[in-house]
């Protein structure tokens, strides 16, 4: 704990181009001591290091004069011995370092040379430009390539005004705070190509409008390939792996295997006649461990990760050739320093404008959030209960038991039980778990906080939300009409199809989503996927196929979804599949996901606006035509944008199919 009487030195620390230096280091010595009067014969306090805009803060201090020097690049910010900085007693003082020898500004190779679209043209860094490793990029659409160290060569593919980036990291030892890096970038004017004539017979072919690379596009990419490696077929190949179901298995990634042999040893440890709720906590262990695993605002770090992103499909999407270590590299450029995302860095700074950011930085709680959010929906918990995922678990879990349902009749009354005698264990401590499971009304509560949707039902009748987010059913599904007017518009090459609808619509479900993002946020989404995909997997058991037959012709994405439409006949609820809204799930989780997480609020470029419908268009388009087929609404008719919520539509189709039936 720091005496009363201390003090603190406080300031920034940039190149000769005013440009703020990241993890440079800062030491502080004395200059004097009491003891002999000579400079530097006192130990050294402990160095500091500069954040991402160049600031740093001194540990505390006793008040004395001090020697402060900063070093970053190789370099110093003052080769002679600079004047003392006086510490008082409880005081804060302000410095400001600058280390003349760096000056990382970019200046065209050849001043004579005006950058020219489908020309290549040099770029190079000015002073010292040996000292460091570089990255560099441009935008909004250029190719870009290293030509040799602090220099590079772009090709500009529109005229206008390009912004040319670098990203320098210093060489060297690592002094013990990370190698300096810094960020700088300029404007250059791109002409266009001259006009060529051209005699003869020449063919006019009209194509779609040019799509020009934005920096949020490679945020999506991690969306998919995240939200694709969390999909019900790999947590089932998981889970195999726990249970020793897979031998001879190659487990290449070193996280996924010591979390796999740590449930395995819990597994071993289990008696084959093992009573009580043992070996459905193992498996809920297991569940969480996949999620942690899988779920994060990052690619595959591991070699069976690289073989199962689709690097042709990305490409296809984003209109260009692409490999993963070049989205990586995107995705570092995109989070920046911190690496964090962009919305994450506007609401921290918000959140703590006044307040230092050092302790902050030592809560791993706090920082496992902003650093790396879990990419999870709760709107796909939200589907998947409409449709009946959990209610068909609470019926089976009766049946278990042999309570009778409530009713004239029980459709389960006759049904064998012995089929589940393999499962007994799990489904066993899936009862006694009850307790401790997000209840029908818990769920319900949240769905209305974040996004303003109900559900009908007996056990949700009294409900009386404090907060409910009115407007975002109606905003969601302008943003889905207005999405869908975009796409015929982009099919019409007579048009240059208008973006500003979209970007609007994009901030104002931005905006519902953020205010949505409260209380249980992040926990509740959390335990709600881990308690589905368990009731998932029971239901994808042979044991369950055998207790309810299904209809083996019909084609489904996942194993577990014929046993919850059987469930469905037979209990006599909503005859619509289940597959329609396990569709409404998955792609309303990586729409909304792409919303939430984007920067939108800083976006003024419809072309932002143009590639997000571009790229979610598979995502977008399937969420609607499953809309339709589940409620019967249909959300590219102008009319259809409403804030009444789907619950309210199954409810009248379900009314109506018992009234077919009477």
């Amino acid at each position: 704990m720091a005496q009363k009487d201390a003090g603190f030195i406080t300031g920034q620390v940039t190149d000769n181009g005013n440009h703020p230096i990241y993890k440079a280091e800062v030491t502080f010595t004395r200059q004097r001591t009491e003891k002999d009067g000579e400079w530097g014969k006192a130990v050294n306090p402990e160095p500091a290091y500069t954040d991402a805009d160049g600031y740093f803060r001194s540990h505390a201090l006793d008040p004395d004069a001090y020697i402060v020097q900063a070093y970053a690049f190789q370099s110093y910010h003052s080769e002679s011995q600079p004047p003392p900085t006086i510490v008082e007693s409880g005081c804060t003082c302000d410095v400001a370092l600058r280390i003349p020898e760096l000056n990382f500004s970019i200046e065209p190779a050849d001043a004579q040379t005006t950058p020219m679209v489908g020309k290549y043209f040099t770029m190079q860094i000015v002073a010292r430009a040996d000292q460091a490793n570089f990255n560099w990029r441009a935008f909004p659409d250029a190719r870009a390539g290293e030509v040799a160290s602090g220099s590079a060569q772009f090709l500009p593919l529109r005229p206008g005004v390009m912004r040319i980036e670098y990203h320098a990291v210093g060489k060297g030892v690592d002094r013990g705070g990370g190698r300096a890096e810094v960020h700088s970038s300029r404007t250059t004017a791109v002409d266009d190509a001259p006009i060529q004539r051209i005699g003869g017979n020449v063919n006019v072919a009209l194509s779609r409008t040019a799509v020009y690379r934005t920096d949020d596009q490679v945020l999506w990419s991690v969306i998919r390939d995240r939200t694709d490696a969390i999909n019900f077929n790999r947590y089932r190949r998981f889970m195999d792996r726990v249970l020793g179901l897979v031998e001879n298995e190659s487990l290449e990634l070193d996280d996924e295997k010591r979390r796999v042999e740590e449930v395995r040893r819990r597994v071993e440890t289990l008696d084959t006649h093992l009573h009580g709720v043992g070996a459905y906590q193992i498996l809920k262990t297991a569940t969480e461990a996949f999620l942690l695993i899988e779920a994060g605002v990052r690619f595959g770090r591991h070699h069976y990760e690289r073989h199962h992103f689709s690097t042709n499909e990305e490409a296809a999407r984003l209109g260009e050739v692409v490999d993963l270590k070049e989205l990586e590299d995107r995705l570092g450029q995109y989070l920046g320093l911190p690496r964090q995302l962009p919305y994450i860095k506007r609401v921290v700074r918000a959140a703590f404008a006044k307040t230092d950011p050092a302790p902050l930085l030592g809560d791993r709680v706090l920082m496992a959030r902003i650093d790396e959010p879990v990419l999870l929906e709760l709107i796909w918990s939200y589907w998947h209960e409409e449709g009946m995922l959990m209610q068909t678990m609470n019926a089976i879990a009766r049946r278990f038991q042999n309570v009778r349902a409530p009713g004239e009749r029980d459709p389960l009354a006759y049904l064998e039980i012995d089929p589940l005698r393999p499962l007994n264990n799990v489904l066993w401590g899936y009862i006694q778990d009850e307790p401790n499971r997000l209840t029908v009304s818990r769920r319900a509560y949240e769905y209305e906080h974040a996004y303003g949707l109900t559900l009908y039902g007996k056990a949700v009748r009294s409900l009386h939300p404090a907060d409910s987010r009115s407007k975002f059913v109606e905003g969601f599904h302008n943003l889905l009409h207005v999405a869908s007017v975009f796409y015929k518009e982009d099919n019409d090459t007579t048009v240059i199809a208008d973006g500003y609808p979209l970007l609007n619509a994009l901030k104002e479900v931005h905006l519902l989503l953020a205010q949505g993002a409260h209380n249980q946020f992040g926990d509740l989404p959390w335990t709600a996927r881990v308690e589905m995909m368990l009731a998932e997997w029971m239901l994808a058991r042979p044991e369950m196929r055998d207790f309810i037959q299904a209809r083996v012709m019909v084609p489904y994405k996942e194993p577990w979804m014929p046993q919850v439409d059987t469930m469905k006949s037979l209990q006599g609820w909503t005859d619509v599949t289940v597959t329609h809204f396990r569709d409404l799930g998955v792609y309303g989780e990586q729409i909304l996901l792409s919303v939430r997480y984007g920067d939108w609020i800083a976006v003024n470029d419809e072309d932002s606006a143009k590639n997000w419908a571009r790229y979610w268009r598979p995502e977008i388009q399937g969420y609607m035509h499953a809309h339709r087929a589940a409620t019967a609404l249909d959300l590219t008719i102008p009319e259809s944008v409403d804030s009444i919520v789907p619950a309210a539509y199954l409810q009248k189709r379900l009314s109506a199919q018992q009234q077919r039936l009477r």
